[in-house]
């Protein structure tokens, strides 16, 4: 059974370019170009992937309210904000609401689906027993690669797609430095120097919301990002 992706936009021609490239993937696609539209029809049955941009028509955060409502009936629908606006503060308060990724317009169609089939990926491999050979442990870390999840001291840290392909990047080999490219092709992204900085603030902040002690990423200046684990 295929399944089923909603996209809310309210820009016809980027609706329809997103939508024809999930129909070539094989997905199941509906779409709608505003929150009452989409909440309208989810109030029948939840699609199994929602891509929101944050502008809708005449409401400018409406896919922020959308995303809320959406994630209050649903803890594992994944939702991905895929908006025009790139600001850290745009994107901190997308994931704050609880979306799994936060992508901007300019990414190519390519790494969207990445993202998307690594969501569902996600979503499979939760129905499953976790995969010993896929989890990663360094001291108070532990990094599940099949279910995309990470503990620190058994407690669960949000990191959204590209949060967790850094982190992973940099903790399975503590100490070696990676640089951006390292980084970028880790999460199959492209992504600027200040990008980068900023998916490293916001994955130091989640930590440190579970643990205020938390130093484990470390900047090397002029050249990128390593793991030290606290206990070695």
């Amino acid at each position: 059974m295929k399944r089923t992706i909603a996209i809310v936009e309210d820009e016809p021609a980027i609706r329809d370019n997103y939508a024809a490239a999930f129909a070539r993937e094989g997905y199941s696609v509906r779409t709608y170009a505003s929150r009452r539209l989409a909440l309208q029809a989810f109030a029948a049955r939840l699609p199994d992937l929602v891509v929101i941009d944050i502008s809708l028509g005449d409401e400018p955060e409406g896919g922020y309210e959308l995303c809320r409502e959406l994630r209050a009936r649903s803890a594992g629908l994944p939702i991905i904000f895929l908006t025009a606006r790139d600001s850290e503060l745009d994107a901190v308060s997308g994931l704050r609401l609880g979306a799994d990724d936060f992508l901007t317009k300019d990414l190519s169609l390519a790494h969207l689906l990445a993202r998307v089939n690594a969501l569902f990926r996600r979503v499979d491999a939760l129905t499953r027993p976790a995969d010993g050979q896929q989890v990663v442990h360094r001291g108070a870390l532990t990094l599940d690669g099949e279910r995309l999840q990470v503990l620190w001291n058994g407690q669960p840290v949000l990191l959204s797609l590209t949060e967790f392909w850094i982190v992973h990047a940099i903790a399975r080999h503590p100490g070696h430095v990676r640089n951006r490219q390292q980084l970028m092709d880790a999460a199959n992204v492209v992504l600027d120097d200040n990008t980068i900085t900023s998916h490293v603030k916001r994955i130091r902040r989640k930590f440190q919301s579970v643990d205020p002690a938390f130093d484990a990423v470390q900047t090397v200046y002029g050249m990128g990002y390593r793991w030290v684990d606290p206990a070695g």
